[in-house]
């Protein structure tokens, strides 16, 4: 009966956390409502993508890309509410101590997140994009690109990367939680190595060059995470 009430406020409390957050993401929908629009100019003016006109091949395609920004940018926005609630949410099983070190992670883990996405945005992308462009033209292949496409393209690219960089942070919280430990790390190297190597070929085209861009940092990242961990 005991356990019951517990897993009972247990619930309660989660939902409680869910719908504060909810009410957050519905404030930073409007403000994806303003930046929306000049993120989108912003990205289809890109410096790779001079002379490149962007088509709309369907009718929806403009509504569905201003959307799905509005949803990116209240996603970032309200990144930090999340991962504050989430923490909240455990805290009561940490020590004092480990509540106090994991909860410096939280504006860490969003800087992480941005960098990460500047990082694909920035380096990423435009070597991906200029490499099927003159592959395109050595095949005398006409690109047109289709704005849908394009987006879709960069939402797969960008946020992955956001994501893969806060590889170290979760690594470091579930070493303060004990669920895994450096050792672990050390020992399963080649698996991890073999898993980024494949998520890196899933994103990058089949180019050499661009699959040890988008590998090399996953590495590091790892490394680092393997680090971090000792701490």
């Amino acid at each position: 009966m005991h356990e019951k009430k517990e897993i009972m406020e247990h619930v309660e409390e989660l939902r409680k956390r869910v719908l504060f957050t909810s009410y957050f993401f519905v404030a930073a929908l409007f403000a994806g409502f303003y930046f929306a629009k000049p993120l989108v100019n912003y990205l289809q003016h890109a410096p790779w993508l001079e002379m490149t006109e962007m088509h709309a091949f369907n009718v929806t395609d403009p509504l569905r890309i201003y959307l799905t920004m509005i949803v990116i940018i209240a996603f970032i926005i309200i990144l930090p509410v999340v991962l504050y609630q989430f923490w909240a949410f455990v805290s009561p099983g940490l020590y004092e101590k480990e509540r106090q070190v994991t909860l410096i992670y939280i504006p860490i883990a969003f800087l992480l997140m941005l960098l990460g996405m500047v990082f694909a945005y920035y380096i990423v992308v435009p070597y991906i994009v200029k490499f099927t462009f003159s592959l395109s033209i050595e095949m005398g292949i006409v690109s047109t690109i289709g704005i849908n496409d394009y987006f879709g393209f960069l939402v797969r690219t960008v946020l992955p990367f956001g994501i893969i960089f806060q590889m170290p942070i979760l690594v470091l919280f579930a070493t303060q939680l004990g669920i895994i430990t450096p050792m672990f790390l050390k020992k399963n190297r080649k698996y991890a190595y073999f898993i980024l190597f494949v998520v890196a070929a899933l994103i990058a085209p089949p180019d050499v060059m661009t699959h040890f861009l988008l590998t090399l940092p996953m590495i590091l990242l790892y490394e680092i995470s393997i680090s971090v961990s000792r701490i």
